[in-house]
């Protein structure tokens, strides 16, 4: 093995992304072109993959904070779903949900990535079950299929709750297919903006962030906005910097 491509080998050990493919003539080597086509296809597969509902309510039953109500948008249809992403904002029925006395609502959303929620959903509940109900109750969980974020405004009013936290399939990229995001509205309600919301991304370990990692970026989160009154653009996340302040940092002089 050359130098070069001993330096590219180890380079590509710290990235997810396609950096020193090489070349064939003017082309790249084939294998190059395989993966590639590979990580396409599975990208469009996470896309158009249902989610397994029935599987699904049981992973998330076994948190034990309560039996999953299932509710979809009014996109008939996974095709409608990515034609009119206006539908996946708008729930059909939520008659199922009951009103309660609970401070943050969680729901589990199918998003761009049903493959996402799949994976990650059910552990990822569990740790943010376990980071905040000593402090906040927590309501039984809700799962929405054909789902885009706003429809989690429609459900949050429905509940009753606070503060709700969606947990939603991200769009597959070509190094990711399978990528959970958790969107946090304080105070939700039918017309909140993006702007009115924090987001957590790039959720699935071991490459992304892990459970309890992203389970105390929303801790702080939910904290904050408690206290400022609101969330979006005006609250930050701090989580990371409060951990730097209460290192023991240590000074290397030159």
């Amino acid at each position: 093995m050359s130098e070069i491509e001993a330096f590219w080998r180890d380079l590509r050990l710290t990235t997810q992304a396609r950096i020193g493919l090489g070349r064939t003539g003017d082309s790249l080597p084939t294998s190059r072109v395989l993966e590639f086509r590979s990580a396409h296809a599975a990208a469009r597969d996470a896309v158009h993959m249902p989610l397994d509902v029935e599987t699904f309510v049981a992973d998330v039953e076994a948190v034990g904070i309560g039996a999953p109500v299932v509710v979809t948008s009014r996109a008939e249809s996974r095709a409608e779903y990515l034609r009119r992403p206006d539908l996946g904002r708008i729930p059909k029925d939520l008659s199922g949900i009951e009103k309660g006395e609970f401070d943050i609502g969680v729901v589990l959303s199918d998003g761009l990535s049903p493959r996402a929620l799949m994976d990650h959903g059910a552990q990822m509940m569990q740790a943010l079950v376990s980071e905040l109900s000593e402090v906040y109750s927590v309501a039984p969980p809700v799962i929405a299929t054909e789902a885009r974020v706003a429809l989690g405004d429609h459900i949050a009013e429905a509940m009753g709750v606070r503060t709700v936290l969606v947990l939603i399939g991200e769009r597959p990229g070509l190094s990711v297919a399978d990528s959970l995001g958790i969107y946090l509205t304080h105070l939700p309600a039918p017309g909140k903006s993006d702007a009115d919301r924090n987001c957590i991304s790039n959720i699935h370990p071991p490459e992304g962030l892990g459970y309890a990692q992203s389970a105390k970026i929303v801790a702080g989160l939910v904290g904050g906005a408690r206290k400022l009154g609101r969330s979006g653009v005006a609250l930050k996340d701090t989580s990371r910097a409060d951990a730097l302040e209460n290192a023991d940092v240590k000074v290397i002089s030159e």
